[in-house]
């Protein structure tokens, strides 16, 4: 602001009123060693926004905070966006952050974009492989299509469920799934329209406390299936288990 050449009481206001937004008025007095990571790193955001640009480029910006911090300087850097309406552009590797902070999300690739869109959009329906496997995690299922279903070794899902309107399936079809989307059963839940299902037993398994991370190895599958599943869904090595999966959330890959 003095390099601005603004008035000595402007600059005086326009402090306080942005110390107030990023709340640190209180340690206004303070010395930059005598705040924290996250304290500085709310004096920079404040540094960049009081003097109002049209856009803010922000390059990386949590990138040495530590996670809880982090966690919280994203919904900081968001409440700031929505406060003052500036356009901004956030480069980053973290997905969360981008997630966190964002309207729309360009994924780039080697310097080519490979999709743009809405966050919710960008994860439940990724256009190809690389956007699919870097934002979140999934599962690649590659499955062979006949006249009447797709056969993805170990289960099979009706072609139509797969076949955009207007659209064709190759014959060779590839699909993403998240592990998320994947349902652990100990018993047959019989056919259930708009789902499929199949049996196989768990290989391997992490208890990560507010969720399993489970490895479910189904006869025929080259690959086990990843499912995350509920804290208190308990399931043993090699127990046999169910699986049921809504086609709705099958997305293939183009």
């Amino acid at each position: 602001l003095k390099v601005r050449k603004l008035p000595t009481a402007e600059v005086r206001r326009k402090v306080g009123e942005i110390l107030e937004v990023v709340q640190l008025a209180t340690l206004k007095d303070r010395y930059p060693a005598e705040l924290s990571g996250g304290q500085q790193q709310r004096v920079a955001l404040a540094r960049a926004v009081v003097v109002q640009p049209a856009v803010l480029l922000l390059d990386g910006p949590l990138s040495n905070l530590d996670a809880n911090l982090r966690e919280e300087m994203r919904f900081e850097i968001r409440r700031l966006h929505d406060e003052f309406r500036i356009t901004t552009v956030y480069v980053t590797h973290d997905q969360a952050e981008a997630m966190v902070t964002s309207d729309r999300i360009a994924v780039m690739n080697r310097g080519r974009v490979e999709q743009i869109d809405a966050p919710y959009a960008l994860y439940v329906r990724p256009r190809t492989r690389f956007v699919a496997g870097f934002i979140g995690r999934t599962n690649f299922l590659e499955g062979k299509a006949n006249s009447e279903a797709v056969d993805f070794g170990g289960f099979s899902v009706p072609r139509r469920a797969l076949q955009a309107e207007g659209a064709s399936l190759p014959a060779e079809v590839q699909v993403s799934i998240r592990p998320q989307s994947i349902h652990l059963l100990k018993h047959d839940p019989g056919e259930t329209a708009g789902r499929c299902r199949a049996h196989g037993e768990i290989q391997r398994r992490a208890y990560l406390g507010e969720y399993w991370d489970y490895y479910v190895r189904l006869p025929g599958a080259a690959q086990p299936l990843r499912v995350t599943a509920r804290a208190q869904d308990v399931f043993e090595l090699n127990e046999p288990v169910w699986i049921e999966i809504d086609t709705s959330q099958l997305t293939v890959i183009r």
